[in-house]
């Protein structure tokens, strides 16, 4: 079926070209075979030739005369974007590689007597030289993650899931794209998610529904200990029901009094490491000058979501780029586990600080993985320990230990080394209807169940990134 011949107007303007484009694409990845949606971008774009649409290459000449290569670089971003949104809600993943690897055609090398072409294949090229051509390609990482990650210079592969948040929460990115990296992000830690339930209960086994489970972890014989030591804490001690109590405590608190408070919440449960005075001596001499005009204030849910940023960035990385000193130094000393817990801690009582912890998590992600797997294995482990951490409470299952062994004690404190009950007790797990994060959780269902035709404002109670 061909698409509605877009009317021909004399003297199209950049953006009325772009447009052009954009309808072009939206109407054609709803009613065409994705194959030959990919064969009409790349006659349009790669090779240059006419398109069943007599507008395309006309408005294509109006953006590469214009002379302005960050519009023509923004324009390709949205065309793909809309193709990989769409697809990406179809569940046609293998298209999104195939838009990935037409980037690769040796077509757009050659050289050519005519400037506009010469133009366009220049553009096109320092296009797949760019930071945006990185991110695109991420959406393609899922087919490539199995066969890249032993290798040393990709090990990052497996953390796309957070690699791909700072395109959600950057609005500067077209619409597209943010929506495109939201649903990837929450598809692959469904997946996670799904497979880390069903290795946890059937890894005993070794087979679910007669085919082999696997680990989705890099952790190795560790995970299932791992897992029953963090499910352990419950009942009046539950990472849940401590910040319930902590938010009630401070609800007609002043900020001052909120800042003073929050390093023992968040450190409570985790005070017997050794590593936590250091944390909280370094918390207790940053808080206080954090947002100091506000210090008599009613305490709000602006200033805790600010601070809990603030918070981040010290445990993290302050510049967006380097980690912090004390990030290196939690982990360096082998704490992986406790830092996950912090943060945790953290999101239960500021759970709109998630997509701002996750940005975070890529920049560290984004630094190491600079250096070969074997050089940054200590930062590898604590990717795994919170990915886990955080399927474990911050999602819609329902972790709890049943003991199958009677005459066995309790399962040891987590920061225990004596794990020798751990073997007595069987992981279950049940899907919840609304997670500790529901609220997220629910927008993102919303944004699957009204794939919008043309794509709507993002939600504006989740933070994001303003644009520069």
């Amino acid at each position: 079926m061909e698409p509605n011949e877009f009317r021909s107007r004399p003297g199209l303007s950049l953006a009325q070209a772009q447009q052009v484009l954009y309808d072009f694409l939206l109407e054609i990845v709803k009613l065409w075979h994705p194959q030959d949606v990919l064969e009409e971008f790349r006659h349009l774009f790669v090779h240059h030739t006419d398109s069943v649409s007599s507008q395309t290459l006309p408005a294509l000449h109006v953006i590469l005369f214009a002379n302005d290569e960050q519009e023509f670089r923004n324009t390709i971003k949205r065309c793909c974007y809309i193709l990989v949104n769409n697809w990406e809600v179809a569940r046609q993943f293998e298209m999104i590689q195939a838009l990935v690897d037409l980037f690769s055609d040796s077509l757009i090398q050659r050289r050519t007597l005519s400037p506009t072409l010469k133009r366009l294949r220049q553009w096109l090229i320092r296009f797949t030289q760019s930071t945006d051509f990185e991110e695109l390609r991420l959406f393609a990482a899922r087919y490539t993650e199995e066969r890249t990650i032993n290798r040393p210079d990709e090990w990052a592969n497996r953390y796309t899931s957070y690699l791909v948040v700072p395109q959600y929460v950057n609005e500067a990115n077209p619409v597209e794209q943010r929506q495109a990296a939201r649903a990837l992000s929450r598809r692959l830690k469904e997946k996670f998610k799904f497979d880390l339930a069903i290795y946890t209960a059937y890894g005993h086994a070794g087979q679910f529904n007669g085919r082999a489970v696997q680990n989705p972890t890099a952790l190795g014989d560790s995970t299932l200990r791992l897992v029953k030591a963090i499910v352990a804490k419950r009942g009046e001690f539950s990472y849940k029901n401590l910040a319930r109590l902590f938010l009630e405590q401070i609800k007609e608190s002043t900020y001052g009094e909120f800042k003073r408070s929050l390093p023992r919440y968040l450190l409570y449960t985790v005070s017997g490491n050794p590593i936590s005075q250091l944390i909280q001596e370094h918390l207790d001499r940053r808080l206080p000058e954090v947002y100091a005009e506000d210090e008599f204030q009613q305490l709000n849910s602006s200033l805790v979501l600010r601070t809990s940023n603030r918070v981040i960035d010290y445990l993290m990385t302050e510049d967006k780029e380097h980690p912090s000193a004390l990030f290196s130094l939690v982990l360096s000393q082998g704490n992986a586990l406790t830092l996950a817990i912090i943060l945790l801690k953290l999101i239960l009582i500021s759970r709109q600080s998630l997509p701002y912890l996750e940005a975070r998590i890529a920049s560290l992600i984004r630094y190491y993985e600079q250096f070969p797997r074997s050089e940054c294995q200590w930062v590898i482990n604590f990717l795994e320990v919170f990915q886990i951490t955080f399927a474990i409470y911050g999602e819609n299952i329902e972790y709890n230990l049943v003991k199958v062994d009677s005459s066995a004690g309790d399962v040891p404190d987590m920061f225990s080394s004596d794990q020798q009950n751990s073997g007595a007790f069987r992981i279950f797990s049940q899907t919840l209807k609304h997670s500790p994060f529901h609220h997220l959780a629910d927008e993102n269902r919303l944004a699957d169940e009204n794939e919008p035709e043309n794509p709507a404002e993002e939600p504006s109670d989740v933070w994001t990134e303003p644009a520069s």
